[in-house]
């Protein structure tokens, strides 16, 4: 008897669920009622994955709130395939509380599950029991045909000729899966250490010293860090976020009128970065009025006609400009449509005459000075970006004072509607990102950036921050950090320049950022065995996929025509493998096109005949 068509999908978290719903929802039109076996290859449990896994402390949050967070596709996501409705996290959960849905959760959980409410930031466990239900209900609507075969292992290699059956090899298993088609939606994955990595790792060893390499903070042995003790922190995004709450909280320490009453058992965290300044705080309060037309600059034809050109993008000369004139198109639209009181110019004249001059242009800056008398009412992203920059302080104690001072300011606006030009840009950067990615590896900055004014944590957590430095628990050491090691002493030293002169040593330090998604220094073997064998790989070490359906691109730029590789770790990469609703959800589009084209190859496929192995 010949067997069924098979697909193994690798990495069962949020983006292997999003594929497997596109596969149920295209499966009737592409597919039919022909047999297919499913693979589903993940060490974790399916729908969460390894970063939204329920066995995780309840103290850690995630940073949307539970409103705007879906895994399902609407009319504003460029489907081929068909929309197929579910609800945003915030729904789900009063279907829980309604008894419409029984999700498979202990108790502690449906306990969060029953007081959350949509302005809420749910923890990730509670996250992960809406991405398990996602994932059972994804089963549910496929076809009888397709049987589903989940394997709780790590898939090591992938192997096969392209014109044959692939081969996943498994761990712990003697024999390999047999696959007609593969789609690798490994998401987050350990690195080897780079050489200064390495070489801090040495130097740690040699001096009995701490030092924890980037990692997902939750997996980090933060038991090494010990109380009282000072640690060297290196960085200000999400990750130090976490690191924070659980040497705090999760120490036993508590808050009480908004200050922070130590357990005895927290490290003192000395932290800086690049910016030397936390990612902006979510923004907390709802869109009111008409959304600006977006995109304005950065549409289709702008995407395409980069595409046509020869020879690499350079991201600050070919794309940046645009980005920044369409970010501020979001931002003057709804200064003018919604605060007109602090503007000097009628908003059909100023529209007109922003959408005529250049980027960067010497007309621009002096039309928007013209129009927006105030500068503060001004986008100045540079500023956003880097606001640090220039900026001295005669002594470590000036400089906690003045990041107090700074992160106070950022909650005040990020909460105020009278500042709603900011949740303009917001919009405006989603947009961004849903053309950007069309264009592959542009470089790791505007990433950063991105996550830096859209994806930062939640206010609440900004004010733990603000009473933990009020504590004399986290001590801020200002931008452009650097650490050095001292062979004569053994201590980790951090300088920055914020405040010439100052410096300050550790026997710990704490790289608070998750590794870099690069195949150039990737732990994973099933990653490294695609570089090794043949794949593209960007200088930015990202697997090269098409980004018309996402199949894995060799040295040549052929497309493979049975591998398939969707997230962070390929130049296809997106904002996120969930998204806000009605934003356009860029990852439901690549998991759809990923659908639809696996689906069509196992068709034909099925219908000719088997390929030979």
């Amino acid at each position: 008897m010949t067997p069924a068509p098979s697909i193994v999908v690798i990495g069962g978290g949020p983006r292997g669920t999003g594929v497997i719903e596109r596969v149920a929802a295209n499966a009737g039109e592409l597919y039919g009622d022909r047999p297919l076996d499913l693979h589903v290859v993940d060490p974790h449990p399916a729908g969460g994955g390894r970063i939204w896994r329920p066995d995780q402390s309840p103290l850690l949050w995630m940073n949307s709130m539970a409103e705007d967070v879906t895994m399902f596709t609407d009319e504003t996501v460029g489907l081929a395939g068909p929309v197929v409705a579910g609800p945003a996290l915030d729904a789900w959960a009063e279907d829980v509380r309604a008894g419409r849905i029984t999700p498979d959760a202990d108790p502690a959980v449906l306990a969060e599950i029953h007081g959350l409410a949509g302005a809420d930031f749910p923890t990730r466990r509670l996250q992960s029991a809406y991405l398990r239900w996602t994932y059972e209900r994804a089963l549910a609507a496929l076809p009888p045909g397709i049987t589903v075969h989940e394997h709780r292992t790590t898939a090591l290699a992938v192997t096969g000729a392209r014109g044959g059956r692939q081969r996943v090899r498994l761990q712990g298993s003697p024999e390999p899966l047999l696959a007609d088609l593969v789609v690798l939606t490994v998401g987050h994955l350990d690195a080897e250490q780079d050489p200064e990595q390495r070489g801090l790792a040495d130097f740690a060893r040699r001096h009995a010293l701490v030092h924890l390499p980037p990692d997902f903070t939750a997996d980090s042995d933060l038991d090494a860090l010990r109380p009282g003790e000072a640690v060297i922190v290196r960085g200000l995004g999400l990750a130090f976020v976490d690191l924070m709450v659980l040497l705090t909280e999760g120490r036993g320490g508590r808050y009480e009128a908004g200050e922070y009453l130590p357990s005895g058992r927290e490290p003192v965290l000395y932290v800086g970065s690049r910016r030397g300044v936390p990612y902006h705080a979510k923004i907390g309060y709802p869109w009111t009025g008409d959304h600006p037309p977006l995109p304005q600059h950065l549409g289709p034809g702008w995407a395409e006609e980069l595409l046509s050109r020869t020879g690499p993008l350079d991201f600050r000369r070919d794309i940046w400009p645009a980005v920044a004139k369409e970010l501020g198109h979001a931002h003057y639209h709804r200064l003018f449509t919604a605060h007109p009181d602090r503007t000097a110019l009628a908003h059909e004249v100023f529209a007109e005459k922003y959408a005529a001059a250049d980027p960067g242009s010497p007309e621009l800056a002096g039309l928007i000075a013209e129009a927006v008398p105030d500068p503060a009412d001004r986008l100045d992203l540079d500023a956003l970006d880097r606001p640090l920059d220039g900026v001295r302080h005669d002594s470590p104690e000036d400089l906690q004072e003045a990041l107090r001072a700074y992160i106070t300011a950022d909650l005040a606006r990020r909460h105020d509607p009278e500042h709603s030009e900011d949740l303009a840009v917001f919009l405006g950067l989603l947009s961004a990102y849903a053309q950007l990615i069309r264009l592959g590896d542009i470089g790791s900055w505007w990433h950063g950036f991105f996550s830096y004014l859209a994806s930062g944590p939640p206010g609440p957590r900004l004010q733990q921050l603000l009473a933990l430095s009020r504590a004399g628990v986290v001590r801020f050491l200002g931008a452009g950090l650097t650490v050095e090691t001292d062979e004569e002493q053994g201590l980790f030293r951090a300088r920055s320049a914020t405040v010439p002169g100052a410096y300050t040593e550790a026997r710990a330090l704490v790289e608070a950022r998750l590794p870099d998604p690069s195949l150039r220094h990737t732990a994973s073997p099933l990653l490294r065995g695609l570089r090794d064998g043949g794949a593209a790989v960007t200088d930015d070490g990202l697997l090269a996929v098409d980004p018309a359906d996402s199949r894995v691109l060799d040295d040549e730029g052929r497309p493979h025509p049975r591998r398939f590789a969707l997230g962070p770790f390929t130049t296809a990469r997106s904002s996120g493998a969930f998204t806000r609703p009605r934003t356009g959800g860029p990852a439901f589009r690549q998991n759809d096109a990923a659908a639809r084209a696996a689906l069509t190859f196992l068709r034909d496929l099925s219908c000719r005949g088997r390929l030979a192995s």
